[in-house]
């Protein structure tokens, strides 16, 4: 048999958090562009007509914008013959667009060198596989031996997480671990610790080649905040540190993760984050289901708290030091756009640093509970959104023609979901996401 041509799938990650592409020519293997429909920033899950969301220009002829990518951030892909690249969106006039996530990331990293400091990012993803039954019905994967912490094949019958770890080793996608989370049938995944834009590169194409592997053996693999009612959520933890000029871990303080002796640097981000907690919601979680998942006593993110190795704070300072400190953000999940999602923790973190904010106590309690109910996150979707626009430091700083567009297409998801059961409403969801 003759092979084929090698092609290229040139992709960028969407306001839906939605992977869109084309298949390119080899001659596409080299720095270069691709072009799209701006106005794919007005489609919404449904592929409703096109709204007329701000940015997209979606009533002034529908124009182009242009996916560019460099040639050494071509990566391989999964399918055969196929290199696979993400890029940045520009405008017409080569400046780019206000919409386009990555770019926000690049911003945020840009900010935090300034200061002498290079952001590293690990994300943790959870996921539920859900199969077709005999009616045509979407169906939990049935795993007789799905436990948290549960490997082989009590745990994967059908081994899909196998594949995907196979094909991650052998493209060179790091993955730290695969494993069954708490719920049946659930799985984590996370990925190796990097440079934030290279790392969420890398998230972005592992979610997408992860869906796809799964499908190959007969199973849809959703990442929705609370695809079963009754069941716990699927969250995305979002790790960082940062290395200094001298490539040190600048969050290390002793060889331990000790929430009593925190440098400034941590200080600044925990207390960023603490201060824009309700307003981060609204991006980091932004789907009508995300609220299902974002309660009291889940584990999820909910309460604006911190403390030290304790899962039960939304920031999580983790109990290794020296070359591991890291602080962990609970609350977002992976229907937000990973690249807005941890521009936003970098941006929170970063005006709690600049602007010297003052650090609640840590967690005392146990964390199921609060005795102040206002320092939980909105209890809806449209609340969360109305407490990002409320925050204009945060919005401003993660740009505002972004959260413009976020806020429209967001607004409209509420107004599409409103009146759904949550079964209707997983099923409204569920072969995007």
């Amino acid at each position: 048999m003759t092979d084929h041509p090698q092609r290229l799938r040139a992709m960028f990650c969407d306001h839906l958090s939605i992977m869109r592409g084309k298949y390119l020519p080899a001659s596409k293997l080299k720095d270069d562009e691709s072009r799209f429909a701006r106005p794919t920033f007005s489609v919404h899950y449904d592929k409703d007509l096109l709204i007329e969301a701000p940015g997209t220009k979606c009533l002034e002829g529908l124009p182009d914008m242009a996916l560019r990518w460099k040639g050494d951030e071509i990566r391989q892909g999964w399918e055969p013959n196929t290199k696979v690249v993400t890029g940045d969106l520009y405008a017409a006039d080569g400046t780019p667009i206000p919409m386009c996530p990555r770019s926000a990331l690049k911003r945020a990293v840009a900010a935090w060198e300034k200061h002498g400091l290079t952001p590293k990012v690990g994300i943790e993803l959870e996921a539920y596989a859900f199969i077709r039954d005999e009616n045509g019905q979407i169906v939990p994967y049935d795993t007789p031996g799905g436990v948290v912490y549960g490997t082989g094949n009590f745990s994967d019958p059908k081994r899909f997480t196998d594949a995907i770890w196979n094909k991650a080793q052998e493209i060179g996608l790091p993955l730290d671990l695969i494993t069954a989370e708490y719920d049946t049938p659930q799985y984590e995944f996370t990925l190796t610790f990097g440079p934030a834009v290279d790392h969420v590169d890398t998230v972005v194409l592992f979610r997408q080649m992860a869906r796809e592997i799964a499908w190959d053996h007969g199973v849809i693999l959703s990442f929705l905040p609370k695809p079963i009612p009754g069941k716990g959520g699927n969250g995305m933890h979002i790790n960082l540190s940062f290395s200094d000029a001298k490539d040190h871990n600048a969050l290390a303080n002793g060889d331990h993760g000790d929430p009593n002796n925190l440098n400034p640097l941590a200080k600044g981000c925990i207390a960023g984050w603490m201060q824009h907690h309700k307003a981060m919601a609204g991006l980091i979680a932004p789907n009508a289901q995300s609220y299902n998942r974002l309660q009291p006593a889940s584990l999820s993110g909910y309460w604006c708290n911190w403390g030290g190795d304790n899962r039960n704070v939304t920031v999580r300072v983790s109990a290794e030091g020296g070359k591991k400190a890291r602080l962990e953000h609970r609350m977002a999940d992976a229907t937000s756009n990973p690249y807005t999602a941890t521009a936003t923790i970098l941006q929170a973190a970063l005006l709690g640093f600049e602007g010297k904010y003052a650090l609640q106590p840590m967690e005392s309690g146990n964390g199921f509970s609060s005795n102040d109910a206002t320092q939980g996150t909105a209890a809806s979707l449209s609340e969360a959104l109305n407490d990002l626009e409320a925050d204009t430091p945060l919005t401003t700083a993660v740009g505002a023609g972004l959260v413009e567009n976020h806020l429209y297409m967001k607004r409209a998801e509420v107004e599409k979901t409103a009146l759904l059961d949550p079964d209707a409403l997983r099923d409204w969801y569920i072969w995007y996401l």
